[in-house]
């Protein structure tokens, strides 16, 4: 018998984190927001009750944009953007704060209604996801739009789903008609709507590598495809000029994984100033406690205990230090870490300020199959000694 013909979605939030802003703000839909602001920058009620909203004009930082809506985008606004550029290019927008657990809320509520319609999914992060539909009989567009009405159902946002013969191609269709997009592509369609395409919608194509690309006259994915392998081997080395001409002819076999072992868990938060370790220790110390508590948090919701707690430190001239503990047993304690990652802490000099402060979890077992510890006394963070 013949395996049934793959067909894979791709569904991938509209501006996800902002559309749930939308959500709790619906008098800023069609108005160019931006998000990546810090608490300070949450509206507040004026006089007259009605909200008031920080400007991107006022913000003073070197925070960088989380995202942005779509009318903040055709000002030039992209998430990763420093937020001081930002603000020149679009000083009128409105700036909103993170928050995060809303996205992650609303990131658990439209999994589960997809998985409702099409269980065999992967995940790859907050707001995309693939989804093997190879085995459903129905008409495929009726089979998408299905879907993409549970997950505005459950969420009230908007999806794009594009849908090809395997991954590559439904990530790059479901970019084809956002927002609140539905694509459906076949190989036969791959010269008309791949092949016109700029070289970088590929993912795996990178800056530098479009660059080099077009240093070499190849803009455009067929013109990639057209490309002699020679050159791009010439110029890329054996292994990457393959996988080009693989991925410009629309060839990729790389399955739906639908389930994957955590090797890591971890938590961090960046400064919206620079805190030095001895100076703000009453700042810092709360801050690596409520990190520690939560990391402890994600191990019990997801039944793992930990053997190995590190902490990451970024200073203010951006060197990173990591260091590493290894406990003698697994826990999911929110004490034990917290001492295991101040025991990390004491180990690292701190006589420079911090722009970003982590711990994570590694060397994970599941709690079933571990022994657990008793709690082990906290010890004081950002001591003096």
């Amino acid at each position: 018998m013949s395996s049934p013909i793959r067909r894979i979605a791709h569904l991938d939030m509209d501006a996800f984190y902002a559309s749930v802003e939308l959500l709790r703000y619906p008098e800023l839909r069609g108005q160019a927001v931006v998000i990546g602001g810090g608490s300070r920058h949450k509206p507040e009620p004026g006089k007259d009750g009605k909200l008031q909203y920080h400007k991107l004009r006022d913000y003073v930082g070197r925070g960088v944009v989380t995202t942005s809506t779509y009318e903040a985008r055709a000002l030039g606004v992209f998430s990763a953007m420093g937020m001081m550029k930002a603000a020149k290019l679009a000083p009128d927008a409105i700036l909103l704060p993170t928050d995060f657990e809303s996205y992650r809320h609303c990131s658990r509520l439209f999994k589960a209604a997809v998985a409702e319609i099409a269980p065999l999914i992967e995940d790859r992060g907050i707001d995309e996801i693939y989804i093997d539909l190879s085995q459903h009989p129905d008409d495929i567009r009726v089979l998408a739009q299905r879907i993409k009405d549970a997950v505005r159902e459950a969420t009230g946002l908007s999806c794009s789903i594009g849908i090809a013969p395997n991954k590559l191609l439904a990530k790059i269709s479901s970019e084809l008609e956002k927002p609140n997009g539905l694509t459906v592509i076949t190989e036969a369609d791959i010269p008309s709507r791949i092949w016109p395409l700029a070289a970088r919608k590929v993912n795996g194509i990178g800056p530098k590598a479009a660059e080099k690309l077009s240093a070499l006259g190849i803009n455009t994915i067929g013109e990639l495809a057209a490309t002699d392998p020679a050159v791009l081997q010439d110029n890329f080395g054996r292994t990457y000029s393959e996988w080009l001409m693989r991925t410009s002819n629309g060839l990729d076999d790389r399955p739906v994984v639908t389930s994957s072992e955590t090797k890591s868990i971890s938590r961090e938060t960046t400064f919206e100033r620079d805190l030095h370790a001895k100076l703000d220790r009453d700042t810092l110390t709360p801050i690596f406690t409520d990190l520690c508590v939560r990391l402890a948090g994600d191990l019990q919701r997801k039944g793992y205990v930990t053997r190995t707690v590190g902490i990451k430190l970024r200073f203010s001239d951006f060197r990173i230090v990591t260091r590493d503990l290894t406990l003698s047993t697994a826990t999911d304690d929110a004490g034990a870490i917290r001492q295991a990652a101040g025991e990390c802490l004491r180990r690292v000099t701190l006589d420079r300020r911090l722009r970003l402060l982590g711990v994570r979890a590694s060397a994970l077992a599941r709690k079933e199959e571990a022994a657990n510890e008793p709690a082990v006394l906290q010890g004081e963070l950002f001591s003096s000694e």
